[in-house]
């Protein structure tokens, strides 16, 4: 990795995600069920969990994608739980997204794809590159430079492959400006190589951005390789949440076994705020 993974200390006025007592149901069925989570400035922590444990419905409460059932859910000292219209739309813009599926216009230029994860600081929508203001679109070839791909600018975005393609989108989210970081499942489409550059860029983001990374994976090895903190979610509950120093591979694996999350070792359920 480029940079170090030390996880710098840090002070509650730093404090970016605030969730308590967080219950998320689906007709009746409970996704979430009484979650609480302390998130700080700097930190990249990863969700970790089998298929249908929670993740992707915990980061789609976070920036109000779904309603909470109940609980409260503060990013920034805002509640996003009671936000609504136009409340809900300024705290997006300072909530990143990295999507699965990257979520790119194929047919567009890098470059404009990128440009449009500006688009919520104009008054109008924009057609083409160069109907963008010339800083912005300075602003988008720099992060096209810091993924590595600014030679690609005037390439169609569908013409990549999968590992630049989610390159791609995570400058395209940089250009958002975020303060909050939400990644569902990075690299679940990509192999192996491409899947340790994906982290070790969001690494990078999370650390010299000062940014609030969480995200969602299935692969232990990278999330203890790159997360400074993990979480596990077994049947909507949290029943892990340490940080990776000093964290084993079998107290993560835990988490997997089929059995009642509740029965768990102590010592690999969920621990109190770093």
């Amino acid at each position: 990795m480029s940079a170090s993974r030390e996880l710098p200390k840090v002070a509650g006025d730093d404090r970016v995600v605030h969730v308590e007592g967080l219950t998320k149901s689906f007709d009746g069925e409970p996704a979430l069920r009484d979650v609480s989570l302390d998130v700080h400035r700097s930190e990249l922590v990863v969700l970790l969990g089998l298929s249908g444990s929670g993740k992707s419905t915990f980061l789609r409460c976070l920036n109000g994608l779904h309603p909470a059932t109940s609980g409260s859910i503060e990013v920034h000292g805002a509640r996003v739980d009671l936000a609504g219209g136009r409340d809900l739309r300024a705290l997006r813009r300072d909530v990143g997204f990295v999507f699965q599926h990257f979520n790119l216009v194929g047919r567009l230029s890098c470059l404009e794809n990128v440009l449009i994860g500006g688009l919520g600081r104009l008054r109008v929508a924009r057609y083409g590159a160069l109907t963008y203001p010339r800083k912005m679109r300075a602003e988008a070839m720099a992060h096209l430079d810091r993924v590595g791909l600014a030679d690609f600018a005037d390439r169609r975005a569908d013409t990549l492959s999968g590992g630049q393609q989610q390159r791609i989108g995570i400058a395209r989210t940089l250009m958002q400006r975020p303060t909050l970081l939400l990644a569902d499942e990075p690299v679940a489409s990509l192999d192996p190589e491409n899947a340790g550059v994906v982290m070790d860029l969001l690494f990078q983001v999370c650390m010299e951005e000062k940014l609030t990374v969480i995200c969602t994976l299935h692969q232990v090895d990278l999330a203890m390789g790159w997360a400074h903190r993990i979480v596990g979610l077994r049947s909507g509950r949290k029943v892990l949440d340490r940080p990776t120093v000093g964290l084993g591979r079998d107290d993560v694996m835990g988490i997997y076994e089929r059995v009642d999350p509740l029965s768990l070792p102590a010592s690999t359920r969920a621990t109190g705020p770093l």
